[in-house]
């Protein structure tokens, strides 16, 4: 009961910030005009994409992040265990499944 009403207050509370300083919010990528067949083929293959579920891994390497949080972290926009330690407690807390006691061993981590 008390965990659904915290959660409840946590979305009320957080709910306008985190749509604004997230860092889910991607920017969009300007187009650019291919030359050749052969640079475009050079360029695609040096992006690599992100696979999902090496970055889960490596957020549950964090100390307190299991494999639940790890995966909302995941779908919140956090890629990396850097960007987690580092962000701002608002943004950890708008994370769904986050709470305050997780957000301060995160914060010991540093």
């Amino acid at each position: 009961m008390i965990t659904k009403f915290l959660s409840k207050l946590k979305s009320i509370l957080f709910k306008s910030k985190a749509a604004s300083d997230t860092p889910l919010a991607k920017t969009p990528k300007s187009k650019t005009k291919k030359k050749s067949a052969k640079s475009s083929k050079s360029s695609k293959s040096k992006i690599k994409k992100e696979d999902p579920k090496k970055i889960i891994e490596a957020l549950k390497a964090i100390p307190g992040v299991g494999a639940k949080s790890a995966e909302a972290f995941y779908k919140a926009g956090f890629k990396t265990p850097k960007s987690i330690t580092s962000a701002k407690d608002e943004d950890l807390l708008a994370v769904p499944g986050v709470g305050i006691n997780l957000v301060k061993k995160l914060k010991n981590i540093k």
